[in-house]
């Protein structure tokens, strides 16, 4: 099995889709938020993509589960469908939720799946002549090395900054388009993903803490502070933090701890997927540049090499980010 995560509306349904046609597997795409889905995989939850004589067919197929985690025993009936058709499937599970942690305990899906996090446009990606197929690891450290710029990079650089990496706003070109975007984006985490998915009822203090997370960005998060300001307990504000970092509305950033004897100890900085919320235009720039050494540290998922992304500020106050292998020493990159 495949798990794709990533932050809302990056594409991941489109990716899940745009794979099943390559098998002419079109109709073997289940989505958890369909009534009709819904009912076919309780009722029947060895066999349900067999929903006619006619989609049946013989040899492996490929199927597409979308939201899946939204179900409360998702991962039992993974396992279970794994280990009863794994033989036979070839199966996509797509969500906005973190799938491999969501759960905490029950059903191991251990061994079962492989994990990709799909991420908003990066520049290189949004100048890419193919965006149809999925540049090769191999490609991608390429470009990551070559000093060359490529044509369009002005441009392109400039739609990026305005209307972020998403989708939606970024094809259509539209500013205008992009605040209404922004504005159903944040609803649809924190109104549906954090209601349905956690058990935290607060959400109208969520949607302040949301509000005041983008004059924090690209400094030291104190988690004490932001309890401050919303008159919660300190367990709480991190709890939500971590609900959203689980969601992809934000990521964190934590501060190198290896031996580097003028590093200083700081607390983590949080980053946000979409930057357009920042008003601050430096900050917001301190946002874009992780964003893109986030989406190059997903090459450990597969498997290329093993990173970790981290911030260092040392004696000097020379900050920077660093996307560097877990176990080799400190290398800005």
């Amino acid at each position: 099995m495949a798990f794709v995560a990533g932050p809302r509306q990056v594409g991941k349904t489109t990716l899940a889709k745009h794979l099943l046609s390559e098998t002419s597997a079109d109709a073997f795409y289940f989505n958890w938020d369909i009534e009709s889905h819904r009912k076919a995989i309780i009722g029947n939850p060895e066999d349900f993509w067999q929903v006619s004589d006619t989609l049946a067919r013989k040899g492996k197929q490929r199927i597409g589960l979308d939201e899946i985690h939204k179900y409360p025993r998702w991962k039992r009936f993974l396992k279970g469908l794994y280990d009863a058709r794994g033989k036979d499937l070839d199966v996509i599970v797509t969500g906005s939720g973190r799938l491999d942690i969501y759960q905490r305990g029950g059903d191991s899906l251990f061994g079962r799946y492989h994990l990709y996090r799909l991420h908003p446009f990066t520049l290189g990606e949004y100048l890419r002549e193919s965006r149809q197929t999925v540049c090769p690891p191999g490609e991608f450290w390429q470009r990551v090395l070559d000093e060359r710029t490529p044509s369009g990079a002005k441009d392109g650089l400039e739609h990026l900054d305005v209307l972020t990496g998403f989708p939606e706003p970024l094809f259509s070109g539209s500013e205008a388009r992009l605040r209404r975007w922004r504005r159903s984006h944040q609803s649809l985490v924190v109104r549906e993903d954090l209601r349905d998915l956690t058990r935290i009822r607060e959400i109208g203090l969520v949607e302040t803490m949301v509000a005041l997370l983008p004059e924090r960005i690209g400094s030291p998060l104190s988690v004490n502070s932001l309890r401050e300001d919303l008159g919660i307990n300190f367990m709480t504000a991190q709890g939500w933090l971590e609900a959203l970092e689980r969601l992809y509305y934000l990521f964190k950033i934590r501060p190198y701890a290896g031996r580097l004897s003028r590093t200083l100890r700081r607390e983590e900085k949080a980053y946000l997927f979409d930057f357009s919320v920042i008003e601050n235009a430096g900050a917001g720039l301190k946002t874009w540049s992780p964003c893109i050494c986030a989406n190059s540290v997903t090459l450990d998922g597969l498997g290329v090499r093993d990173f970790a992304l981290h911030y260092v500020r040392d004696r000097r106050k020379e900050r920077w980010i660093s996307s560097l292998p877990r176990t080799e020493s400190l290398t800005p990159w």
